[in-house]
């Protein structure tokens, strides 16, 4: 999970406010995708586990069908870090046990598990990344980052 957030804060450094809040076409734009994914953790791993939602702004603005906006790209990036922030000292302490488990107030009809929800955040945010640095090759930019950067030193494969 640290591994993803890095990549998708890596693709996001060196974009400006002007362009971050650029839309192109019906796609959302880079600091919507930003405050989308803050939203998500805000709500998969503080709200659902019954902890204290810390900007009630983000699950308003940011939820999935929310409309479309362009915020200040420092907002949500300082959102998004104060939200991943909180939630780390929980996923710390998440066990194989607990991660089989479902969440307190998932509140769906179906069961999802801890462990279900985690890859879930961790898919969403590589397809937010691929379509951010999508947006940054229309806006021009060259020498993105490349993908999967160094997997191998900061998140190799290890066995339980």
């Amino acid at each position: 999970m640290r591994f993803t957030r890095h990549e998708f804060i890596r693709g996001v450094r060196g974009v400006g406010d002007d362009e971050a809040r650029l839309r192109l076409g019906t796609m959302n734009c880079i600091s919507w995708n930003v405050g989308h994914l803050a939203w998500q953790e805000q709500r998969y791993f503080l709200g659902v586990e019954g902890k204290e939602i810390p900007f009630p702004d983000i699950q308003r603005d940011f939820s999935y069908g929310a409309p479309a906006s362009t915020p200040r790209l420092d907002y949500v990036v300082e959102a998004w870090t104060a939200i991943t922030s909180a939630a780390d000292p929980f996923l710390d302490t998440l066990t194989s046990a607990d991660l089989l488990a479902s969440p307190p107030g998932d509140g769906r009809p179906t069961k999802r598990t801890r462990g279900n929800l985690l890859q879930r955040m961790i898919y969403h945010y590589w397809y937010h990344n691929g379509e951010n640095q999508a947006i940054r090759q229309q806006l021009g930019h060259t020498g993105l980052p490349e993908y999967v950067g160094d997997i191998d030193s900061m998140a190799p494969f290890t066995a339980e």
